[in-house]
């Protein structure tokens, strides 16, 4: 493809090879590299996602598209510090940040389904609070960047850094997926990569407040998401 996909016109199918090729292609490019194929393939139609964790994603595709789409999804139940996040993200950062947020408030969600959804039933929380706004989010988009990264859990392992999302019928690109956290770490401190100061309290995985708790000594990164409830993903990445 040159320039910028003629995207528009190609069918899913088209574009589910178009991204098992680069996926197997792209396994040992750099992340810069990968970033820079989804810019130059999709052009306006490619956006990074950040859950602002941190914003290595977003920086490094600000890099390759300056001005890229940055999506960050509201959920009503972050951390002041991840809001702080995004903010500081938005202000310093070249890209455009977009905020999506629930068809309901808390409130209204509290109204309908009863308070504290989360802790009865967490996956129709993750359901309505996540999945079907970014479902929607990204309708305008053939192709969406994650911070995925295969050393974060056994259900990440196998994460491709170019694949195809089957649930939306869109690329999925994971251009940090073969990097650890030391690879992170030293991205950060090479570039004054903002952070999520709650990675400096203990968290290793940042998501909604009420599901989220300090790690212990030997958990991996995720495990103080769910924590004890046998729930591993929010249903955004499978």
């Amino acid at each position: 493809m040159t320039d910028t996909l003629q995207a528009a016109g190609l069918t899913d199918e088209a574009l589910e090879d178009l991204a098992v090729r680069a996926g197997r292609d792209l396994e040992d490019a750099s992340a810069g590299d990968i970033l820079k194929w989804a810019a130059d393939t999709f052009g306006k139609r490619f956006c990074v996602t950040s859950s602002m964790e941190d914003a290595v994603v977003a920086h490094l595709a600000s890099r390759v598209l300056p001005g890229v789409d940055v999506v960050f999804l509201d959920t009503g139940y972050h951390f002041e510090e991840t809001i702080g996040t995004r903010d500081a993200v938005d202000a310093v950062m070249d890209v455009n940040l977009i905020t999506l947020t629930p068809r309901q408030s808390v409130a209204e969600q509290d109204a309908e389904y009863g308070p504290k959804l989360h802790d009865r039933d967490p996956d129709l929380c993750c359901a309505l609070r996540k999945v079907k706004p970014l479902e929607e989010g990204l309708t305008s988009y053939a192709a969406w960047a994650t911070g995925l990264r295969r050393d974060e859990s056994p259900t990440r392992a196998n994460t491709p850094v170019v694949g195809w999302d089957e649930k939306r019928r869109k690329v999925k690109v994971s251009p940090i997926a073969r990097w650890t956290q030391d690879d992170v770490d030293a991205y950060v401190a090479e570039h004054g990569v903002l952070t999520n100061p709650l990675l400096t309290d203990g968290y290793a995985s940042v998501g909604c407040a009420p599901c989220t708790r300090r790690v212990l000594e030997g958990e991996d990164a995720r495990a103080g998401r769910w924590a004890g409830r046998g729930k591993t993903e929010c249903g955004l990445h499978g």
